[in-house]
């Protein structure tokens, strides 16, 4: 039983590892097209701040096209620590593995394809 436990128990979090992975990348094109286009924003910032992992993204995003600054100084304005690894979501809804918002945004996010080619074309916004 507890063998069977355990390898049950590895299967699955193998699975959500990769399946956070896979929607944190998709959270990085979307977040990547989206200050592309429209530059630093505060909604787009604000669209990733509910998790590390998502901030990571659009961080690393706004790094590639010169808005890391930007964006770092907005979550510090919103009181985002570097600490704050635990999702806010889950602090505010303790019921969240029973929510589909939580397994479609964190586990099973769409394909998203790039509007650009990234590799030809040249940083908008240099700071």
């Amino acid at each position: 039983m507890f063998w069977t436990y355990s390898f049950l128990f590895s299967f699955v979090h193998i699975f959500l590892v990769l399946a956070d992975g896979w929607s944190r990348f998709q959270n990085y094109k979307r977040a990547k097209d989206q200050f592309f286009i429209h530059g630093f924003n505060r909604k787009i910032a604000h669209t990733y701040i509910g998790s590390k992992c998502q901030r990571m993204a659009a961080e690393v995003a706004a790094e590639e096209l010169g808005l890391e600054k930007q964006v770092k100084a907005y979550y510090a304005e919103m009181g985002v620590k570097w600490y704050h690894y635990i999702p806010y979501f889950m602090i505010r809804e303790p019921l969240f593995l029973f929510k589909k918002k939580f397994w479609s945004r964190t586990f099973l996010e769409k394909n998203y394809t790039p509007k650009f080619d990234y590799s030809t074309v040249q940083p908008v916004f240099q700071v």
